[in-house]
């Protein structure tokens, strides 16, 4: 029987699985969110959430800790940096997992691993328009400086 054996094996020796759970972390604090299976997301946000224990924590060894496990300096410091702060008065749940369906080519239950409280998105600046070979700039219309085709 199985009792008390939680870990997660994914098909996997330790060593694989723990890489690419590292790298799929990794991926969740560079990108914000991650498109993966259910039973990666599922394996993949203890890990994460430890990381951001860490990172509230915010001292030198907890620092030491997360580079070990992350192996990358800049995701280290952007986890302390921007994530970790703005988890400061939240007690746990730093992550949610929301199932979006099987996956085109096998069929794998796929979901969507992202932070809790993510920053919002910036607007767009506004796009030149075209009108009919006219650009439109600021309300104003100006003629299109196409240079004609010489003839032979």
């Amino acid at each position: 029987m199985r009792h008390l054996r939680r870990t997660v094996k994914l098909g996997r020796t330790s060593q694989h699985r723990d890489s690419m759970l590292a790298n799929l972390v990794g991926s969740l604090i560079r990108h914000e969110r991650v498109r993966t299976t259910v039973a990666r997301a599922k394996a993949a946000r203890p890990v994460a959430e430890k990381l951001v224990t860490l990172g509230k924590k915010g001292s030198l060894h907890h620092r030491r800790m997360a580079i070990a496990a992350l192996h990358e300096n800049d995701l280290v410091h952007k986890l302390f940096a921007e994530i970790a702060p703005r988890f400061k008065n939240r007690a746990g749940g730093y992550t949610r997992i929301l199932k979006l369906g099987p996956r085109i080519g096998d069929g794998a239950p796929t979901a969507l691993l992202e932070w809790v409280e993510r920053p919002a998105p910036e607007p767009e600046a506004p796009q030149e328009e075209k009108v009919k070979g006219k650009a439109v700039k600021d309300g104003k219309e100006t003629k299109d400086k196409a240079k004609p085709a010489k003839k032979k």
